[in-house]
Formats: structure tokens, sequence, C-alpha cells
């Protein structure tokens, strides 16, 4: 049992509010999901330069003069802000693959949260309250994010175990459920030129979700494919840089509610994420359907 919320904001004068939103969504799932929390914002792209999100749990030996260390490696300027255990580095778009490489060289230990224009990604073990604060979510700006709290079943409760998960550029997904095929479409994936850090099925799925992706699939076809191909009990939420992505499996046993308004398009595991949402008493409310995908972009 874990907890699911999204937001895609169609106003953009709510864009400063959409970390306030997320968190108040984020920490109303907290029985749901009490082992680790994550949240992914899309804060938009800068004209030229790319994002990489990193975490480390020793912050102060591997953020240490990273900035410069980079910026010496790929002979680009690096701007980095560190946030508790993640840090955000902004290089060029077109040095993103060098600086990743030498960032593996440089800091072996830290781990890529994830990549992109716009996406960042915090995400670790603890209360939801807690990782919020500890990210300070609420000040966060952007057009529209997703979020997870965790109830570990399968795996162990780590950093990395937490969701979102991000396995593709700007992309990232959070489920609720499990998978019984992960074994094969891992392998199967991995023979694609996939790689995964974790042994957790959701990263599989996200996996899935990037390959069909890269192959020329648009978000709606991906997650189409994925009902033919994804065996289980499962909600996904998946994010993309232009918008977001839902769907349940055929049995649809795992609760799932939506709303929307002329002002945003809300998701929450159960109604009660909504519940403080501006303008929620006037919104379009429902259930979304089994093996239907929803899908919003800009």
């Amino acid at each position: 049992m874990c907890g699911i919320v999204g937001l895609f904001l169609k106003d953009p004068k709510l864009e400063p509010k959409l970390g306030e939103m997320l968190t108040d969504m984020l920490i109303t799932m907290t029985d749901r999901g009490p082992d680790s929390a994550g949240i992914a914002i899309y804060s938009g792209a800068k004209d030229g330069l790319g994002k990489i999100t990193i975490q480390s749990a020793h912050p102060e030996k591997d953020f240490k003069d990273l900035d410069g260390d980079l910026h010496d490696a790929i002979g680009q300027p690096v701007v980095m802000l560190v946030k508790s255990t993640h840090a955000v580095l902004e290089v060029p778009l077109a040095q993103i693959d060098a600086a990743r490489s030498a960032l593996a060289h440089l800091r072996p230990d830290v781990k890529v949260m994830s990549v992109g224009d716009c996406i960042e990604i915090f995400k670790e073990v603890g209360l939801p309250k807690d990782v919020a604060a500890r990210f300070e979510l609420s000040k966060m700006k952007g057009t529209h994010g997703i979020g997870h709290t965790r109830m570990a079943t399968e795996s162990a409760v780590t950093t990395m175990g937490a969701h979102p998960f991000s396995t593709g550029p700007d992309q990232c997904l959070v489920h609720n459920g499990s998978l019984s095929n992960h074994n094969g479409l891992r392998r199967e994936l991995m023979r694609k030129g996939m790689t995964f850090e974790t042994q957790n099925d959701t990263e599989v799925a996200a996996a899935y979700v990037s390959q069909k992706l890269k192959e020329g699939e648009d978000l709606g076809k991906a997650l189409e494919s994925g009902l033919e191909d994804l065996d289980g009990f499962y909600t996904f939420v998946v994010g993309t840089k232009n918008g977001f992505g839902v769907v349940r499996d055929p049995i649809a046993c795992k609760p799932a509610v939506m709303a929307e308004t002329d002002d945003y398009v809300a998701f929450g595991s159960e109604y009660r994420a909504l519940v403080n949402l501006p303008g929620i008493e006037n919104a379009r409310v429902w259930e979304p359907e089994p093996a239907t995908v929803y899908f919003w972009e800009r």
C-alpha cells in the first residue's frame, strides 16, 4: 500500500504555489506510506541548460568543490544548488552526457536521481513531512509534479528504493501495486540497453515507458502498450517534460481519484489528498476507469 499524488497546472498563476500544494497532498498520504517519500518537480527549462539531480549519503564530502571539479572536467560552467542530501547541477545541455560521465568518475558514490531540461527529483527515507521539510518542497515552483509515499513490501527501505523512479530524460514514474513479470521484463530491457540501479519492480515499469518513448511512441501509446505487457496490480502516474499521465490495470483494485478544473488536473490515491486544493468544490471529480489511459500535455 502506497500513496500517490500528482498535479498538472493549467493556470500559470498557480506555478509559484506548486510545491506548497503538492506538499500538502503528499503529507495527507502518510499513513499509506510512512517508510519514505519523494517528489518530482518540473520547474521549466532554461535556454541552453540542463539539470542533473544527484544524491549522496555523505553530502558534506561528495558535494565539496563538486561544481569546480565538474567545470574542470567538462570545460564549461557548472552551477550547483545543494538541498540537504541532494544537489541540482545546472550544466550546458550539450555537456549533459559528458558531465554525467565525469560525475561517475569524480564522485563514484553519488547517485543520479534525474536528468533533463526541467525535472528535479528529491526522495529520502523518512516520514513524508520530514522529507518535505528537509528539501523545503513547499517553496518550490513549477508547472507540474508528482509525489509518492512508500510502504515497502518487496524490497528494502532505502533512498534508491523510494519513488519517483527516473529512467529517461525528463521522465519519471510512481507506482502503487506490484508487478508479477518484472524480472523477465528487466532482462528484456537490459538486452535493449537499459540499465537498472535497484531490484524494485517500479524501476522496471519506468524503464519500460522510457524504452517505448525512445522507440518513438508518445506517452499515451506507451501506457497503452503497458496494459498488454505489464502483469500485476498497479496504478501508475507518469511525469514527462510536457505533462503527466495516469493508468490503472484492467482490474483496478488500487484506489485512485482525479479532479479537473479550468486551473489544474489533480490525482490522489484517495480524495482526502485533494480536499485543500483551490476550487476543489467546483471540480469535476471521478475515479479513473480500469485499463484506460489519461494524459495531459502542453
